[in-house]
């Protein structure tokens, strides 16, 4: 077993790029220092994909941890769309706010696509080149090759190479070091649990900075499909950016520990620590969910005839909890006086709220649910 060393700074053209030592070796990852915590992330993570499995229609609920997460992960870069901007209809969002806007449905998007992809190849460099690819299309970036590994020398914090805070290694390493990621997450002899692979690669990943733009976002979204494509998680149901957008500093503190002082450990701890609360939270969100389905449920039985739309309308929300008459008519494929009909009776139960107080162009929330991942 070697002794983890991060890597070493070179001196390079007036600047000091940082060269990431490969991770793909026998390594001592101070494993029996971690094992209280790997043991309660892991039953946490167990229970959670447990819990999942038994909930009929889960993948209703999974599209708004989806948006959640993607608006989490956008944050943590400062884009300024909220969870609930997230859930809003583009036309109801302020136009200088509509990038933000986009980059979040990005991600979404992203998100959907590379948990499909899993299905016919393995969770690789190409895969995360096309999430990439989404991730930046039409959006700030879009000029930034999308796709494509960087050809020229990237920078964190500062205005230029001579004043950045972290400089990743120069772009004629990055073939083995991406490689080498590769290898590692699939590397069947190396003793490293899979929850430890997943942190340890977030942080190599963040490290080596691979793209001119949208690193973080991409980091962040292969954690779950890591999570995924081992067989940990049945569906994506842990969604960790919200806990690194509450400790954003602790998040980057403990990341750059681990160049500053080759300590590992730290950082797996803050990780471990995530997964057991994201863990327990979704754990918490699914049973508060449960529990609102059956009381919704029970005041569909009082909206009579229009019962069966109701039950339409109930699936639509669950996915998108803002709408208007226009989106219900065209999602449910009714007329427009039958999807008021419905919200109408949806109002009178309680299920919706109408927000505008007009008599055209009214705008309905399900509020009660919203409540639930707010």
């Amino acid at each position: 077993m070697k002794e983890f060393k991060a890597g070493t700074y070179i001196l390079h053209k007036g600047y000091k790029p940082f060269n990431p030592s490969f991770i793909n070796d026998d390594i001592d990852w101070k494993l029996e220092e971690l094992a209280p915590l790997l043991q309660d992330a892991s039953l946490w993570l167990g229970k959670l994909n447990s819990y999942a499995d038994l909930i009929p229609d889960i993948e209703f609920f999974i599209k708004m941890y989806a948006t959640k997460e993607a608006a989490n992960s956008n944050r943590i870069e400062g884009t300024r769309t909220t969870f609930e901007d997230a859930i809003t209809p583009i036309e109801q969002i302020k136009p200088e706010l509509r990038d933000d806007w986009h980059e979040v449905q990005n991600y979404i998007q992203a998100i959907n696509y590379s948990i499909d992809r899993l299905q016919e190849m393995p969770i690789s460099m190409r895969l995360l080149k096309e999430v990439h690819k989404i991730l930046l299309q039409g959006v700030r970036g879009e000029h930034k090759t999308p796709g494509e590994i960087r050809k020229t020398q990237n920078w964190i914090g500062g205005s230029s190479l001579k004043d950045a805070f972290f400089i990743p290694p120069e772009p004629n390493l990055l073939p083995e070091l991406l490689s080498d990621i590769e290898k590692f997450l699939h590397n069947e002899y190396l003793q490293v649990p899979e929850l430890i692979r997943a942190g340890i690669v977030h942080y190599q990943f963040e490290t080596i900075h691979p793209f001119l733009d949208g690193n973080g976002r991409t980091g962040r979204l292969l954690i779950i499909l890591y999570l995924i494509s081992t067989g940990l998680l049945n569906k994506p149901v842990l969604y960790i950016s919200d806990f690194f957008e509450r400790n954003r500093m602790s998040y980057y503190d403990s990341l750059s520990m681990v160049k500053q002082s080759n300590n590992m450990t730290q950082w797996l701890k803050f990780f471990l620590n995530g997964v057991i609360e994201t863990s327990k939270n979704s754990i918490k969100t699914f049973d508060e969910i449960i529990k609102l389905k059956k009381d919704v449920e029970n005041k569909l039985t009082k909206i009579g005839k229009k019962a069966a739309n109701g039950k339409k309308l109930l699936e639509l929300l669950y996915s998108k909890p803002k709408v208007n008459s226009k989106l219900v008519s065209g999602e449910l494929m009714i007329t427009p006086a039958t999807a008021n009909g419905v919200l109408k009776a949806f109002v009178e139960v309680g299920i919706l709220q109408e927000k505008t107080g007009f008599n055209r162009n009214r705008f309905y929330v399900f509020e009660d649910y919203i409540k639930i991942f707010r």
